[in-house]
């Protein structure tokens, strides 16, 4: 657990402190507390139950870690949970970390059992420059939701990039790939995944940035209408994304289905050249004595000059309608008149 606070008048935020001296700061109404719990254990537990009095419900969600993005209000707090983009997320396997939080007056409780890159990025801040704690607990809880949202822009960046890339595997593609069509579901399921997240956390930031709560209301609220834009561009984003990548499974199913046309129209056309060539030949295989070819001296050649003439002008006639080949150009009659 580390405890970040700082003092009214001050340059600087303080650290070091023990959940001993919590209820004394808690008191002092100018000060900006912020409890980081990573990795929580019970005794975490009991500091958000005896010292800031939480309701046990709340407490009981955020140790299950498994909660779609909500925010709830409460009479002298508030608690959300929002969802960050994991460090090793990618578009084969994009997955989500849970942020449980808790906004009071004077404080933030944000209670997590992940590794969070984006609030490392809010304490590295912190520490630099008080500007943050400067304008309250309410814009500190700004700053780390908005280095959460930041954080889905790279991976949006990501999936652009792979669509493409597979897009143009899919049109250079000679025969049917499971591999290829591996990638599609896998996109197909983690774009599903940042879309249901991205729109729930979209209702959240919709409640935080529209002043339907008391604690956060004011000159904050624009900075929090920043948020939401940002979040809507990326569900937008994601919602075109699962257009894109429904067109590439349908492309590819068209592209496999033209490359087994192809096959198929080559067989037939065989078949249909070996069918006539094969009633010759059964004709004259038969074993009748009185077959006016058969004791022809020259009735061999002339049977194979024969199919040689049926196929290849076979050949000819499929070439002609365009079903081998390229057809050649029709000549256009110029009108008289």
């Amino acid at each position: 657990m580390e405890i970040f606070v700082y003092r009214a008048g001050s340059n600087e935020v303080e650290e070091g402190f023990t959940v001993a001296q919590l209820p004394e700061l808690l008191q002092d109404e100018n000060a900006v507390i912020w409890v980081d719990m990573e990795t929580p254990s019970l005794a975490d537990d009991r500091v958000l139950l005896d010292v800031f009095h939480f309701h046990p419900l709340t407490v009981e969600d955020c140790r299950a870690n498994r909660h779609h993005p909500k925010v709830e209000e409460f009479p002298d707090y508030i608690y959300f949970i929002v969802h960050a983009v994991r460090t090793d997320a990618s578009p084969d396997r994009f997955n989500t970390i849970e942020l449980d939080g808790f906004l009071g007056r004077n404080y933030v409780v944000t209670y997590r059992h992940d590794k969070f890159a984006s609030l490392d990025k809010v304490k590295q801040s912190v520490r630099s420059s008080p500007v943050t704690c400067q304008r309250g607990a309410t814009f500190l809880l700004h700053q780390i939701i908005d280095s959460i949202v930041d954080d889905y822009l790279p991976v949006m960046d990501d999936f652009d990039e792979r669509i493409n890339e597979l897009e143009d595997n899919i049109f250079t593609l000679h025969r049917p790939n499971d591999q290829i069509l591996e990638e599609i579901l896998g996109l197909k399921r983690s774009v599903l995944r940042l879309r249901r997240i991205s729109s729930k956390q979209l209702e959240v930031l919709y409640r935080m940035s529209h002043g339907q709560f008391q604690l956060i209301s004011g000159p904050v609220l624009p900075f929090f209408r920043d948020i939401y834009d940002h979040l809507v561009r990326v569900t937008d984003l994601a919602e075109s994304y699962r257009d894109l990548i429904s067109g590439s499974l349908e492309a590819y199913l068209s592209v496999v289905s033209n490359r087994l046309n192809e096959i198929m129209k080559v067989l037939t056309i065989f078949s249909a050249i070996m069918l006539p060539l094969t009633f010759i030949a059964g004709v004259y295989g038969m074993n009748f004595e009185n077959m006016p070819e058969l004791h022809s001296r020259y009735g061999y050649y002339a049977v194979w000059g024969i199919m040689i003439v049926v196929a290849v002008g076979m050949l000819l006639l499929f070439w002609k309608r365009g079903w081998i080949g390229n057809p050649p150009p029709r000549k256009r009659i110029k009108q008289e008149g």
